[in-house]
């Protein structure tokens, strides 16, 4: 295994379209990493580079400490598992896991057939080795493909979506089965992904990219909880976060945060967005740090049912500030993309208890926990009181 060491790396197509832009990061040996983002965010354009599809603009790119640029790619010691499988039909599943070593090694027929042998327990398609790739399912191709990958025994895992083609369950299946073998192998692996639910339960840290910028590096846990900005704070979490629009009104001691909702907030909290540079902020809280009454009191925020969707151990509730409440968010991807779509409707959410709600209820009143809430800038859309999770100690966002 090797670690790989991204210096300042940069990729342009045509001179104007910039795909990746300055990118820097390492990632350890034997760790599983996730380059997460939207389409067109350049993850996948990042992987190619590491396995020498594509050539580096600017920037190095190193693999167990050698720097690659200009290294062909059957020398850098990766394997790669591509979204189609790109199987040979006319090959046996023996033949298409023996085929990149035949290529590319000098290593007799029975080592080769001995490692396919191995390789094909640890995936669990033993007795598929006589079988053509049109007798397999989807998941038993992806597992051939991942298997003809391993019996490589590379430095560096390359994964491009390799779970896409596959239907919800098997692919929750098929995940797990990826994070045990890579944690078998301990090899060093990127895995690529727009599925931000893929990213979070399987990496050691996961990457989040937009618009060919990296936004925020982290473990699952540190991304999720303590968002650098408001695009990481909206692509990851499921369902995304609520967010308000609101300004901040200092007072004696306490303070308010005044928009699409009031809130009052104790002098703590104050003294944290008291950091902040504008008067102009959005207030972020997840689905699940909202309570649901039909009883109000003074602290509660009244809200209109749009729809209640069961979900099993809990429901999901659509609400709306007002009965004509049409209020239109700065959609955190477009943050900075003068192409991107002005805005997209903020579908406000909260989790809830099943039938806490009565069917036929019209008006709500909401709860915030403001101690899991996060403050943005408006402009930029920079967490104004980001604290990383690395630190001693970490305090809540508002």
């Amino acid at each position: 295994m090797s670690s790989i060491d991204f210096a300042s790396v940069r990729k342009v197509y045509d001179e104007s379209i910039v795909a990746v832009d300055g990118f820097d990061l390492t990632i350890d040996s034997g760790e599983f990493l996730t380059l997460v983002g939207p389409s067109g965010s350049g993850k996948s354009t990042l992987l190619r580079m590491v396995a020498g599809l594509e050539d580096i603009t600017d920037g190095t790119i190193s693999i167990g400490g050698e720097t690659v640029n200009k290294l062909p790619p059957r020398h850098r010691d990766i394997a790669m598992v591509f979204q189609s499988y790109a199987l040979y039909p006319h090959l046996s599943v023996r033949e298409n896991m023996a085929f990149g070593l035949k290529r590319s090694t000098d290593l007799p027929d029975e080592e080769i057939y001995g490692r396919v042998e191995d390789v094909a327990q640890l995936m669990g398609i033993p007795e598929l080795l006589d079988d053509r790739p049109k007798q397999l399912s989807g998941g038993q191709q992806q597992r051939v493909a991942t298997g003809r990958a391993i019996v490589r025994e590379p430095a560096v895992f390359l994964f491009d979506e390799p779970l896409s083609n596959l239907d919800a369950k098997l692919r929750k299946h098929m995940r797990t089965e990826l994070q045990r073998i890579q944690q078998e192998l301990d090899t060093t692996a990127i895995y690529v992904t727009h599925d931000q639910e893929e990213a979070m339960t399987m990496s050691d840290r996961i990457a989040i990219l937009n618009h060919g910028e990296l936004q925020q590096v982290g473990t699952p846990r540190d991304v999720y909880n303590h968002p650098q900005n408001l695009f990481v704070a909206q692509f990851i979490g499921s369902p995304s976060m609520n967010v308000f629009d609101v300004q901040y009104e200092p007072g004696d001691e306490n303070g308010r945060l005044v928009g699409d909702v009031t809130l009052e907030i104790g002098p703590e909290q104050a003294a944290r967005i008291e950091n902040a540079t504008t008067d102009e902020l959005k207030l972020g809280i997840r689905p699940e740090d909202i309570s649901v009454s039909q009883t109000s009191s003074e602290e509660h925020i009244a809200a209109y049912v749009d729809i209640i969707e069961p979900l099993g151990g809990h429901d999901l509730l659509y609400f709306e500030l007002e009965e004509t409440d049409n209020f239109v968010s700065t959609d955190a991807s477009t943050l900075g993309d003068d192409t991107a779509p002005e805005a997209e409707v903020n579908e406000r959410k909260a989790f809830i208890e099943p039938e806490s709600i009565s069917e036929d209820a019209h008006e709500v009143f909401l709860n915030l926990n403001l101690e899991q809430a996060h403050v943005f800038d408006a402009e930029t859309g920079l967490n104004v009181v980001y604290i990383d999770e690395q630190e001693q100690e970490v305090a809540p966002s508002v």
